[in-house]
């Protein structure tokens, strides 16, 4: 495979059946109903329809606590145990002692390393690059990664001018929490542009974490706005695929699907591929920690 799409969705794992606490049973996914005849859920983990897998990845990585982001995502792009590295799950931030490892390590310095193309489309506001500034590196570990990896952070000149997209897709948190003028797009529009970026690389990444907001209740209102806008994307990115590019939809840690509680769960990560050779991924990738070396062969072959 030449190219793939890696879409990532925080805090998102698969959990019970029930529409009471999971939104993914209370709301039509059309990414998931268009090829499957149910939603994944703890009884149903593992679906298959043509080129399309949706299955479940440990996120524990075998130490005690609830899976939190920090260790999560290390494990998830470094290829290692995080969490048993310090002992500990940690988040949402990487630990101090994990930063070498990510900077050595991550999946955008190996791949930049080999010669391949790697673009990190999320675009970040002043004030972060203001943070920067300052010498500050409590940020999370894809935006550590890409700049570890000399991978140039996109800002609000790349979001206007359509080669970049905003953490929310639509725009509209750049608006009403930022204060930016800047026009709402339509979720098939930003899809429009992951794809025309996508088709310059070998990898294209995108980090979505309003999934995890509203899993700690960071988010309660207009929850079906949101919903759709996330469905919209992925169904076009979904549909409009190349045939040499896959898609990769991969979590951290569990949290979306069981909005009884706030905190992150126990439950393995939601994990969607299309158009990646079952061989290559759902048959090796079991943990986060497999991730990584999943993605290294996909992209050799």
């Amino acid at each position: 495979m030449k190219k793939l799409i890696f879409i990532f969705l925080d805090g998102v794992g698969i959990g019970e059946a029930d529409k009471s606490k999971n939104p993914f049973f209370s709301y039509d996914f059309k990414f998931l109903s268009n090829y499957f005849n149910e939603m994944p859920s703890l009884q149903n983990p593992r679906m298959e329809s043509g080129a399309v897998s949706v299955f479940p990845v440990d996120a524990t990585l075998g130490i005690d606590g609830l899976p939190q982001s920090g260790t999560g995502q290390v494990s998830l792009l470094c290829g290692f145990n995080g969490a048993e590295f310090i002992g500990k799950h940690f988040g949402p931030f990487p630990y101090s002692l994990h930063h070498e490892e990510i900077r050595s390590k991550n999946l955008f310095h190996v791949l930049t390393e080999q010669g391949e193309k790697v673009d990190f489309v999320n675009a970040y506001p002043k004030l972060f690059f203001d943070y920067l500034n300052k010498q500050k590196r409590r940020i999370g570990t894809f935006a550590l990664s890409a700049l570890y990896s000399g991978i140039r952070l996109k800002g609000l000149e790349e979001l206007r001018s359509g080669k970049a997209l905003s953490n929310d897709i639509t725009n509209i948190r750049w608006q009403t929490r930022l204060n930016y003028k800047l026009k709402t797009i339509q979720p098939a529009t930003a899809a429009k542009r992951l794809l025309k970026i996508a088709d310059k690389n070998e990898l294209t990444v995108f980090e979505y974490f309003l999934t995890d907001h509203i899993g700690h209740k960071r988010i309660t209102e207009n929850l079906n706005d949101i919903y759709k806008e996330l469905d919209e994307f992925l169904v076009y990115i979904l549909n409009n695929t190349p045939p040499e590019t896959g898609v990769l939809i991969i979590s951290d840690h569990g949290n979306f699907e069981d909005l009884s509680v706030k905190t992150h769960t126990f439950n393995p990560v939601f994990c969607m591929t299309k158009g990646v050779p079952t061989e290559i991924f759902k048959n090796n990738v079991k943990s986060l920690i497999d991730v990584k070396w999943a993605i290294l062969e996909l992209l050799k072959n």
